[in-house]
């Protein structure tokens, strides 16, 4: 048997430990197993990693529940294979950041074949063997529906982000100030909002005002509706509202609107994602005018301190390294930062490190699902980009080729998902490396340690 030392946890005169048997992962337990399932191995109780196994655990030791984080700088761990957490707690132990270690939206867990428990319990396992005691959340990302929110609730997810997108009307931006009446027409919103001492240099105007209402109207209703929801279901968790997913970037004073009309509403969010000019897409760092992209945030952040009682959060936040240090300088790491499959990125350079056939033809395949799994991801690389490389871990560094992998996953684990976790397994210590590596990078603009 190989043993987790870090793991090694004690209670109530029982040890329990993570161990291998057969090269297989199980909890072991020296002591009392009452509501445990497994068998015996000498003297040693044997538990699987199991659904059952994980709520009684959970139980005895108060660190491997998630906590909600509030106004603390956080920074979410997007996990599509469940592999990576080991990985995470090596790059954020030590620092001052609160992590989100469980992660996944309902597409993504439609598209890796994962349950909202299978996350949370997967990241719990991991957080056991690393020994991890710190506080750390897992998010329920991208709700757009009250019915979503039941497997997340079930599971004990605690930071949830509301994706109001399909209620927010995009053409309002084209619309005349007569259309903008005709179909928004609130005179007492608009005067109220006239009449408002303006600390904050906005230029309020009629139009203004009537735009987003016309915008956002019925996306804070919808929110008010979720949060209601989730209020008369838990006591006690975080909340994001996010408008990233709109055609046009989110004004000043349309942040302004959208927090204050949410406050109004008695919306309990800790966090709020706009959308900021220029482009954030997938895996790859970001694109635009990083001087237009400072000035326009120095504006949010304002905004942001003057209603106080929340923090922005970034999403599509991987790799974003041009801007992290002024995010972290502007915001007083009174932030949330988003990734998701960047870490699916490090598992595939494990297996371009380890089995170059293999991986070669993921990467044929990739290259062939592109055109139609990018439908729904913001991306912009191009087939006819792609590099001609000898050694395939040189894609990684590239633009076109990090984002064709990228948005690829689910048809990648449709297809190859066994023998791409057992590539993975096998290599498990190298996969932890890279990630280490890769996150330090991005962490260590927020810590302040």
């Amino acid at each position: 048997m190989v043993i987790f030392k870090k793991s090694k946890a004690s209670y109530n005169n029982t040890n329990y430990y993570i161990g291998i048997i057969d090269h297989t992962k199980h909890l072991c337990i020296v002591g009392s197993h009452d509501g445990f399932d497994g068998k015996y191995l000498d003297e040693v109780f044997i538990a699987p990693l199991t659904e059952k196994n994980a709520n009684q655990v959970r139980k005895i030791f108060p660190w491997l529940t998630p906590k909600p984080l509030s106004m603390n700088t956080s920074f979410g761990f997007g996990d599509r294979l469940g592999y990576a957490t080991c990985g995470h707690i090596s790059a954020v132990e030590g620092t001052s950041i609160y992590p989100v270690f469980a992660q996944q939206s309902v597409r993504e867990n439609q598209r890796t074949g994962r349950t909202p428990q299978q996350v949370i319990d997967d990241a719990m396992w991991q957080i056991f063997e690393s020994g991890y005691h710190e506080i750390w959340g897992a998010d329920a990302d991208h709700i757009k529906e009250k019915d979503d929110f039941i497997s997340f609730i079930n599971a004990g997810f605690t930071f949830y982000t509301i994706d109001p997108s399909d209620y927010v009307n995009n053409q309002a931006n084209q619309y005349s100030i007569s259309e903008l009446k005709e179909v928004g027409n609130n005179q007492s919103l608009v005067n109220e909002y006239l009449l408002l001492k303006n600390p904050l240099d906005l230029d309020i105007t009629e139009e203004k005002v009537l735009m987003a209402k016309v915008k956002y109207g019925k996306a804070i209703k919808h929110a008010k509706e979720m949060a209601l929801f989730l209020q008369q279901k838990l006591e006690k968790f975080d909340l994001e509202m996010s408008v990233d997913e709109t055609t046009s970037a989110t004004t000043p004073f349309e942040h302004f609107f959208i927090v204050r009309e949410l406050r109004k509403s008695n919306v309990p969010f800790i966090s709020i994602a706009p959308r900021f000019v220029g482009s954030f897409e997938k895996g790859v760092d970001y694109i635009g005018d990083i001087k237009e992209f400072n000035e326009q945030l120095k504006k949010h952040v304002r905004i942001m301190n003057y209603i106080g009682g929340y923090k922005l959060s970034i999403h599509t936040g991987s790799d974003k390294f041009s801007i992290y240090n002024e995010l972290a300088l502007r915001t007083n790491n009174k932030i949330h930062v988003k990734t998701a499959g960047t870490s699916y990125l490090e598992a595939l350079k494990v297996i371009a490190t380890v089995d170059k056939p293999f991986f070669k033809e993921i990467y044929e395949f990739c290259k062939q699902r592109y055109l139609t799994d990018k439908a729904t991801y913001h991306v912009s690389a191009k087939l006819d980009n792609l590099p001609k490389v000898d050694e395939y871990i040189e894609l990684f560094s590239n633009f076109d080729a990090r984002q064709v992998l990228h948005v690829t996953f689910g048809s990648v684990l449709d297809k190859y998902k066994e023998r791409f976790n057992k590539t993975l397994l096998l290599h498990i210590d190298l996969y932890n490396t890279y990630l280490e590596e890769h996150f330090k990078k991005h962490l260590a603009p927020f810590n302040e340690k």
